[in-house]
């Protein structure tokens, strides 16, 4: 089998100017973490989602930014969070490891994201927040499902790790929650290096405590010092908010990852579009194959961080698809997001049960396609015609 189009695990290839930004980041920032770099991207990030100064925190991953995420609900024995059965589990497992247990939400069949009915199934006296996964780079229909977590007290949380840039009624993915977080990894449409996250937190009561909370408890003195070095750089102390003790982290990003991120800002909207134009180039091409079912968008409220479909006609049409796709053509697609109540992760801590048909039914028949921005026009001309070529092959 000679492999030509692969299912890369690098999103974007960067320019020269984005090069030359590392390279000016190696040679001079002064330090190379929590300096002047960060707090521009932090700036810029939030000017680009249209939110408040102060509300978005960098961090080392978008998993650390769930991890702050879960640390701000603060909580109690017994509260639940409602999650999405279909997403990646580092949306699911920090909620678990700051004390909570997870409520499985359904998805919609076509976009393939929670909605405001899928939610409320999944609501009990119990709940305290909901995750709301903007997953493949679609934006949930965050009015309806922001009216409703307002109306039961709910702490709103958005996973935008994957919709950077993605936008409903004028308002970018991670805006419309209590809290949100982004992704920066290797695999997404904006990447610093391969790893880094941004947390946006509304409440500025919350916000204050982050940098405290993401960098060891590291705090200033409330007090004058005369001489700078007495009794040491800075103090360390545990925050805390209303009696609770909310205990420290280090989930800082270098100086070199922001100043790509923050010069990365400049042209995520034109790599959002150009994904966006060659995804409708695609499904278009392929709408004489029914068998086929992509979620078509061509607004910004999808950014087609991932480009996936379902195969209406079943798993096994769908299994020999890929095969002959693989074996035959050397285009490598793949399967992703296992329903999370599947895993042997969840099923041991008694989370394994879960009414969500319609995750079960995407899942079972979905195909992600090899959507690497760099991906030549040849390779995509390939991929499309290789499509075509199997798909009438199986019928």
């Amino acid at each position: 089998m000679d492999l030509k189009v692969n299912f890369s695990g690098r999103a974007i290839r960067y320019t020269e100017e984005e090069i030359a930004v590392v390279v000016e980041a190696m040679r001079n920032a002064d330090p190379l973490t929590q300096g002047v770099h960060m707090r521009e991207f932090e700036s810029k990030f939030a000017a680009y989602q249209g939110v408040a100064q102060g509300s978005c925190f960098v961090t080392m991953n978008g998993v650390s930014a769930l991890e702050l995420s879960a640390q701000l609900c603060r909580f109690k024995p017994g509260d639940e969070v409602v999650m999405p059965s279909h997403t990646f589990t580092a949306s699911a497992y920090p909620y678990i490891k700051k004390g909570a247990t997870l409520a499985w939400a359904d998805v919609d069949l076509l976009t393939r994201v929670v909605t405001a009915e899928s939610i409320k199934k999944a609501i009990t006296p119990r709940t305290k927040a909901v995750v709301v996964v903007h997953l493949y780079g679609y934006v949930a229909d965050m009015p309806a499902i922001a009216a409703l977590c307002k109306e039961r007290g709910l702490i709103l949380i958005e996973d935008a790790a994957q919709s950077i840039g993605s936008e409903l009624d004028g308002k970018k993915a991670g805006s419309f929650g209590d809290m949100a977080v982004f992704s920066f990894h290797s695999h997404k449409n904006l990447t610093t290096l391969g790893e880094g996250g941004m947390l946006y937190v509304r409440d500025p009561r919350l916000a204050a405590l982050v940098p405290t909370l993401r960098h060891n408890g590291h705090c200033g003195y409330d007090f004058e010092r005369p001489d700078y070095w007495k009794p040491a750089m800075g103090n360390v102390d545990l925050p805390m908010l209303d009696n609770d003790v909310l205990q420290p982290n280090n989930y800082c990003l270098g100086e070199v990852e922001c100043a790509l991120g923050a010069k990365l800002l400049e042209r995520i909207d034109s790599i959002n579009d150009e994904k966006r134009a060659r995804a409708l180039r695609f499904i278009d091409a392929l709408a004489d194959f029914p068998e086929l079912e992509f979620h078509r968008e061509d607004s910004r409220r999808h950014n087609y961080h991932l480009l996936a479909a379902r195969m209406t006609t079943g798993v096994e049409k769908r299994d020999r698809f890929m095969r002959a796709m693989f074996n035959d053509k050397g285009v490598k697609c793949v399967v992703q997001y296992i329903p999370l109540d599947r895993y042997d992760y969840y099923r041991r801590l008694g989370m394994g049960k879960a009414d969500c048909p319609n995750a079960d039914a995407f899942f079972d028949a979905m195909i992600s396609f090899p959507f690497q921005h760099w991906m030549s026009e040849e390779e995509f001309a390939y991929m499309l015609a290789s499509t075509r070529e199997v798909l009438a092959s199986l019928r």
